[in-house]
C-alpha cells in the first residue's frame, strides 16, 4: 500500500449518546454515517457495548446496510458481541476492553493475558471474511502477541498521548509519543497493519499522519464535538485536510 494512502474512520457512537439523552429517534447516527461519508470519510466506526448506552443493535444492522463504505463493528470479545458481528458480517472488527463504569474506553487490549480467549474469535471472524483489529497500547509484548494472533491489524491506543499534549505535560507527551513512534515501527515490521485511535483532534492527528506505518485513524468524540460548530461535513474537510498536511511529511522526508 503507498505510504499516501491514508483513510479516516468517522466514529458516530456519540450522534448515538446526543439521541439516547432524550429517547427519541433523532439525531440518527445513521444519516451521521451517511454525511461523513458524502464529506470524505473513508468507512465508518461504531461501537456496540454492552450496556447500549450510545449505539443499538438497530443502529448497527442499519448502518451495514445503507452506508456504503466499510464497517468497523467495535466491539468486547464477548459471546454475544460475537453472535451479533457474524450476523452482521461488517467489514471489520476492532475488538476492545469494556468495563460497565468506564466513560469510554481507558486502555487497551490485553492480548498477552487474554490470548487464549482471543485466538477462537480470530479465528471465526477470518473464516467469515471478517477482517480483525486489536486494539492496544503501543507496547513490544501486546504487538508480538497480535502478530503471533495473526490477527491483521492492530489499532494503537492514542488516548495517554492526546491528553497528554492537551493537557500541556510536554515532558509525558514526548514520551507517549516515541511509544507510538516504536509501537508503529515494530507492528510493520511484523507486517500488521496499523490504525490509530482515541482522544485525536486536528493537531494530533496531523501529527500521527507523519508516521508512515499508519494506515487508518478512526475519531469520533472530537469530530461530533465539532461539529455542533462547524457542521459534520466541515468537520470531515478539515480533519482530511489536516491528515493530508501530516502525511505531507511523509513525502517530503523520503524526497529529502
Amino acid at each position: 500500500m503507498s505510504q499516501s494512502a491514508l483513510r479516516l474512520g468517522v466514529n458516530v457512537d456519540h450522534v448515538a449518546t446526543l439521541r439516547n439523552a432524550r429517547g427519541g429517534p433523532q439525531p440518527d447516527p445513521v444519516r451521521a454515517a451517511l454525511a461523513a461519508i458524502e464529506a470524505g470519510a473513508d468507512g465508518i466506526t461504531a461501537h456496540l457495548r454492552e450496556d447500549r448506552r450510545h449505539i443499538r443493535d438497530d443502529d448497527m444492522a442499519r448502518l451495514k446496510a445503507e452506508i456504503s463504505k466499510p464497517l468497523n463493528f467495535e466491539m468486547a470479545a464477548t459471546e454475544e458481541m460475537q453472535r451479533i458481528a457474524l450476523a452482521t458480517k461488517p467489514h471489520a472488527v476492532c475488538l476492545v476492553p469494556e468495563r460497565r463504569m468506564e466513560l469510554t474506553t481507558e486502555g487497551g487490549l490485553d492480548v498477552v493475558g487474554q490470548r487464549a480467549a482471543l485466538a477462537p474469535a480470530i479465528a471465526r471472524f477470518t473464516d467469515a471474511g471478517i477482517r480483525t483489529s486489536l486494539f492496544i497500547d503501543a507496547e513490544p509484548a501486546q504487538i508480538e502477541t497480535a502478530a503471533a494472533l495473526r490477527a491483521p491489524v492492530i489499532e494503537l491506543h492514542t488516548g495517554a498521548w492526546c491528553d497528554a499534549v492537551t493537557g500541556g505535560d510536554r515532558a509525558k507527551a514526548d514520551r507517549e509519543w516515541q511509544r507510538i513512534v516504536a509501537g508503529a515501527r515494530l507492528a510493520g515490521e511484523a507486517g500488521l497493519e496499523v490504525h490509530a485511535g482515541h482522544g485525536l483532534d486536528y493537531a494530533t492527528a496531523e501529527t500521527i499522519a507523519a508516521l508512515p506505518q499508519i494506515m487508518e485513524l478512526n475519531i469520533g468524540y472530537f469530530m461530533i464535538g465539532e461539529a455542533l460548530f462547524v457542521g459534520l461535513a466541515e468537520t470531515v474537510r478539515r480533519m482530511r485536510a489536516a491528515m493530508a498536511r501530516g502525511r505531507a511529511a511523509v513525502a517530503d522526508a523520503a524526497r529529502a
